[in-house]
């Protein structure tokens, strides 16, 4: 009688191992087994980090073996299972290995292929097109696609501070660190400019090639700024004038939290200047839309407290968008697109679910908990640069953001369209790979409601087009996610940098403003506290972080395919090395664009 060696690898996390009854079929191409009981006597299987072997004899010869199915039935208590994988060495001497890397809960099982990645049109079998079919019905009643809402603001508690000083009580000194370095240069012009760059938030920022008529400043205004013995449009001709538009928050009302209480919003438009040291400086702010004697542009010329106080107005606009926008909706909320729609449509077995699956781990998890608690622009990242008149090293040498984006874009498009290559030999098995097709129109009908104007395509037509895809949801979960929330400890934790209310309006008039009214419009004590835990929490790495390039779940078991990961860690290495070269002695170094510093996925 045939006999089988099988090893099944238990996951090493906590409470991964079971106490109850594992069972294994196999299903051949010549018949299907009887159950077997996975049980060693006096020996206490599938312990959490175990690997255990088992004989299993078969009544007769089963032929090339399709599927495996593993039951697992209650002992006492119900108790869950991570399986990693299981290996079969047949009596022919052939060794088939079976990626899981899931949990098995309650009274469950699973049916699982070899782990080679398969095309639909690769499964002529009737049995395996089966599986693939059935496995996708189950997701697609588990994943569905449902509109996602926000909460705009948050609970705020009252009581003022006494002055800025005053902030210091919560703020946690930590020597030699950004965030020491934010608090002390706070209320300096180059600071605040460097962070449109660099910050928390460096997306904003564009080029102006011509001033907006709703930003009525002249050469007379900021002619104290200018050094370059030009006028204003000269140097908006000359490129050394830049723009920060907060026009999405024009129009949202002072929100209330209680009878008593009012968070205010502004939508500034920012002016900057590149100065011959070649550093970003803010030169003009207007904190309304609308242009009008209650709405007055604010100068650094201005007395001092008029012009710290517009710049804090910035800040905290930026501080929305930020959180809304760039950091929650376009990172969150994008890749927990992507996992739904992969989970929707793609297969396990299918090469794209298992490229992509790392890259959504514990994204939908942490999504639903933000939900609950608390609450894209598709484009590529060297063309979004270039849209907004970003993408010059001569004319702006300190956007590091961009020059380490482009840098890890890079190396992820290089090991995507290695992947697309080994599994899709021309455009054409692009073009008709169905469940493919099905994961893209997903994303575009559900995820960006069928708009045309988000930029993201229903189909794929090309492996270029499909590799450059792959590389957008790839770098959106990893890469841009760490650009814009890593560093917010180190950015927002000096809350007069990053105000996340404000507590009174704008002002409407200049030489009025006094330190007094400043910090009765920065947040009170209680919110403050509470930010400063935020920031916090979200700026640290999880236990057992998976930086990019590191896959240690086996879902690809091809040769190909591990040689590309290898080369794809190399090349991320190449960029780690430069970006510490060029970190050496800063003041202010950049690095949350390093790959060592890069998790695969959206999980804080």
């Amino acid at each position: 009688m045939p006999s089988y060696t099988v090893t099944v690898a238990t996951g090493s996390q906590w409470f991964a191992g079971t106490d109850d009854y594992i069972y294994l079929s196999l299903v051949g191409s010549a018949g299907c087994s009887e159950k077997h009981l996975l049980d060693k006597p006096f020996y206490n299987d599938f312990e959490r980090g175990a690997v255990d072997s088992y004989d299993v004899t078969v009544d007769e010869e089963l032929g090339e073996i399709q599927l495996v199915r593993v039951e697992k039935r209650k002992y006492w208590l119900h108790d869950d299972w991570y399986l990693k994988y299981l290996t079969l060495k047949t009596p022919y001497g052939d060794y088939i290995e079976f990626p899981c890397y899931r949990w098995i809960s309650g009274e469950g099982e699973v049916v699982l292929r070899d782990g080679r990645a398969r095309l639909a049109r690769d499964d002529q079998i009737h049995i395996l097109k089966q599986h693939r079919r059935k496995e996708l019905e189950t997701r697609q009643k588990q994943y569905r696609m449902e509109n996602l809402f926000i909460n705009r603001f948050m609970h705020m508690f009252q009581s003022s501070w006494s002055d800025f000083a005053d902030f210091e009580k919560i703020f946690v000194k930590i020597n030699n660190t950004i965030s020491e370095r934010v608090m002390k240069r706070w209320q300096e012009d180059d600071m605040f400019g460097y962070q449109f760059l660099n910050g928390c938030n460096p997306v904003l920022i564009r080029r102006c090639t011509q001033l907006p008529e709703k930003l009525p400043v002249t050469t007379e205004m900021v002619e104290c700024s200018l050094e370059r013995e030009l006028t204003l449009e000269q140097e908006v001709q000359q490129g050394n004038i830049f723009i920060v538009d907060f026009e999405l928050l024009d129009g949202i009302d002072a929100n209330k939290t209680d009878p008593c209480t009012l968070q205010f919003l502004a939508a500034p438009i920012c002016l900057l200047y590149k100065n011959l040291a070649n550093k970003i400086v803010p030169i003009a702010i207007q904190l309304n839309q609308i242009p009008g004697e209650e709405n007055p542009i604010f100068l650094p010329s201005d007395a001092k407290y008029d012009w710290l106080l517009a710049k804090i107005w910035v800040r905290s606009s930026d501080f929305h968008v930020h959180q809304t926008i760039t950091h929650l909706l376009r990172t969150h909320l994008v890749s927990e697109v992507f996992g739904i729609a992969m989970y929707r449509q793609l297969p396990a077995v299918h090469p794209i679910f298992k490229l992509l699956v790392a890259h959504v781990r514990f994204t939908i998890a942490i999504n639903t908990k933000a939900r609950e608690q608390l609450i894209c622009e598709y484009g590529l990242f060297d063309k979004a640069i270039k849209a907004r008149g970003m993408e010059s090293k001569e004319d702006i040498p300190y956007y590091f953001y961009r020059d380490d984006g482009l840098l890890v874009w890079e190396a992820i498009k290089t090991f995507t369209a290695e992947v697309v290559g080994i599994y899709y030999e021309s455009d054409q098995v692009v073009e008709e790979d169905q469940e493919l097709q099905d994961f893209v129109k997903d994303v575009y009908v559900y995820g960006m409601r069928g708009r045309k104007a988000s930029g993201f395509p229903k189909a794929l037509r090309s492996r270029e087009k499909l590799s450059e895809y792959l590389t957008v949801v790839i770098f959106t979960a990893s890469a841009q996610h760490a650009a814009v929330n890593f560093g917010q400890y180190d950015w927002c934790s000096w809350i007069p940098n990053a105000p996340p209310t404000m507590r009174a309006p704008p002002p409407t008039a200049k030489g009025v403003v006094t330190i007094e009214q400043i910090v009765d419009t920065l947040p009170d004590r209680g919110r403050s506290c509470w930010h400063l835990g935020a920031v916090w929490a979200l700026s640290q790495f999880q236990e057992n972080e998976l930086f990019l390039g590191m896959y240690p779940e086996e879902h690809f078991i091809e040769k190909p395919v591990k040689e590309a990961m290898a080369r794809f860690r190399e090349n991320l290495e190449v960029v780690v090395s430069m970006i510490a070269e060029r970190n050496k002695n800063k003041k202010l170094p950049y690095y949350y664009l390093s790959p060592d510093r890069i998790p695969n996925s959206v999980a804080i």
